[in-house]
């Protein structure tokens, strides 16, 4: 697994608080081929979305269960969706060696089987009524349920993993779920002095987030016979491209559409949660009313959306974009090691939709 950057550095090894934007826009991000498209297009144009359906077959086959509880919730979660990218980045990292749908199918079920775990158990964690404007499991049915139903869904994971022609993928795998917990209890606790909540943050969103994303790619390509050179780069192209999925989500949560996200502008802030736009904002602003709402364990509407709108003014949701496209150039850097292909070029698009998306 990588090792989880605790801050990004400049190139003299300082910590860059603050200021970020100047050096960042020293890394330039490859030129851009024609418009972002949406990821249902991308699939289709890198010929994996019939593969794709393939996977969601093959999940909804696997949460059949002889209790009609379990399989009742578990079919639930299932048919949510979700934008399958996790999977679709095993598939095309297969497809960068010798592509055969049956030697990676499992490998991609494994990944959104354990994305689905741990989100259903982050739900049951932080007692949340809705994701994404979707009733939870453990709502709708009772905490036990949303216990079990982790618990069946990580279990379905190690028997895809199983199943898996490479050894080596249910190590990239264990490895990963063992990071996402040892994520789950680092929370970021403070939101200064920058270097610590940096180095929490970065730490957190490389374990609960990054992890996953590399390990997706490492399978892919394990599955697809590369060697452990080119696993190794899928790897660090999946960690990084992690990273910045993670910090355009906690960008979202500030400027997204409430409608297009399911929940209020905002909602970090008001269930405490420090994510980069606040902490950069911290170190740009003097603001009284951002501290305060840090130390409030339930801020008023009105508070919230003013600690919104200042994040936003002086220049934390910019700088946080800034260093979400650092990681995007970083990941793409990583895909030099293999030839030009539709799987490469559809890998490319994939980092430039993640800083372009809205939801």
């Amino acid at each position: 697994m990588a090792a989880y950057p605790m801050h990004p550095k400049g190139s003299d090894g300082a910590v860059a608080v603050g200021t970020r934007t100047s050096s960042a826009e020293r890394v330039p991000l490859p030129a851009r081929s024609g418009q972002v498209v949406g990821l249902a297009e991308l699939f289709e144009r890198a010929h994996i979305a019939a593969d794709l359906r393939a996977v969601e077959e093959l999940l909804l086959s696997r949460t059949a269960s002889s209790s009609e509880l379990i399989a009742g919730a578990s079919a639930y979660t299932i048919r949510a969706g979700g934008k399958r990218l996790r999977a679709a980045l095993a598939l095309l990292a297969a497809r960068l060696g010798a592509y055969h749908l049956p030697r990676v199918i499992h490998a991609a079920a494994a990944v959104e089987l354990i994305q689905a775990a741990s989100l259903v158990h982050d739900d049951l964690v932080d007692q949340a009524a809705r994701r994404r404007g979707r009733v939870t499991v453990h709502a709708r049915w009772d905490n036990d349920v949303a216990l079990m139903v982790g618990d069946f869904f990580f279990a379905l994971a190690a028997g895809e993993m199983a199943r898996s022609p490479d050894p080596r993928i249910i190590t990239y795998y264990a490895e990963a779920v063992q990071t996402i917990v040892e994520g789950e209890l680092s929370p970021v606790l403070v939101a200064e002095p920058a270097e610590t909540a940096l180095g929490q943050y970065y730490y957190k969103t490389g374990a609960k987030t990054a992890s996953l994303f590399e390990a997706a790619c490492k399978a892919g390509m394990a599955a697809g016979g590369g060697s452990e050179a080119q696993i190794a780069a899928l790897g660090r192209y999946g960690f990084d491209l992690g990273m910045a999925f993670q910090i355009v989500d906690d960008v979202l949560d500030f400027v997204g559409d409430e409608q297009t996200l399911g929940k209020p502008a905002g909602n970090d802030l008001r269930q405490g949660t420090i994510t980069l736009p606040l902490i950069y904002a911290m170190s740009r602003s003097e603001s009284l009313q951002l501290r305060e709402i840090v130390e409030h364990t339930s801020p008023s509407d009105s508070a919230v959306r003013a600690a919104v709108d200042e994040v936003i003014a002086v220049g934390g949701v910019e700088a946080t974009m800034v260093e979400a496209r650092r990681f995007i150039s970083q990941a793409i850097s990583h895909l030099a090691e293999f030839s030009p292909s539709p799987a490469q070029r559809a890998l490319v698009e994939i980092a430039h939709f993640v800083v372009s998306r809205d939801a």
